[in-house]
């Protein structure tokens, strides 16, 4: 399961999407404050990666505050293509979610972000403001097809695409944070 807003409030509502589809961007760090005015939703997000017991599973749990609302989430997900996952997400409670912080990666990371959530042109923009880079944010796109056409707008400045770039995804980050150049960014 995989959650999502329900437009007329600000909580994420859990609905049955077994596969995320999604591409994701690394982009220039927006203005925040005009970032904050297009959202429709802000979501304070802490997460942990757990031990995993199966090859090429990944488990988190997810702490969101949204409004002053808190949910927890506990996720497992299974690789199916460089923007495909199987996702299995379900909310938990506050004690299950300290229980099973002993689970954590040895030598991992607590992943700290904001999560501005955007709808446009009939997609969720989803742009992660992390607290260890000043100058650059990961902006993905959820998709219902691998191959979906869609726009970003035109005020966001794209470095590059980071689809398949194993070094941006979360449960990397939360091991060895990315500090290549702004130059080297428009590269490859």
């Amino acid at each position: 399961m995989h959650h999502k807003i329900d437009w007329k409030g600000t909580i994420p509502v859990l609905k049955d999407i077994p596969l995320e589809i999604e591409r994701k961007f690394l982009i220039k760090m927006p203005d925040l404050s005009s970032l904050q005015a297009a959202s429709n939703a802000v979501w304070q997000i802490e997460q942990m990666y757990l031990q995993c017991f199966e090859k090429g599973e990944v488990r988190r749990i997810r702490r969101v505050t949204c409004a002053g609302k808190v949910q927890y989430f506990y996720t497992e997900k299974r690789h199916v293509s460089e923007r495909s996952c199987e996702e299995r997400e379900r909310e938990i409670t506050a004690p299950e979610y300290e229980a099973l912080q002993v689970q954590r990666c040895p030598g991992s990371q607590v992943i700290q972000k904001t999560r501005y959530r955007i709808a446009w042109d009939a997609h969720i923009l989803e742009i992660d403001v992390y607290p260890f880079w000043q100058d650059r944010a990961i902006l993905e796109v959820e998709l219902g097809r691998e191959d979906e056409l869609f726009t970003l707008p035109a005020e966001l400045q794209v470095y590059r695409e980071v689809t398949g770039d194993i070094r941006y995804k979360n449960a990397t980050l939360a091991f060895q944070i990315v500090t290549e150049p702004l130059e080297q960014l428009t590269k490859s």
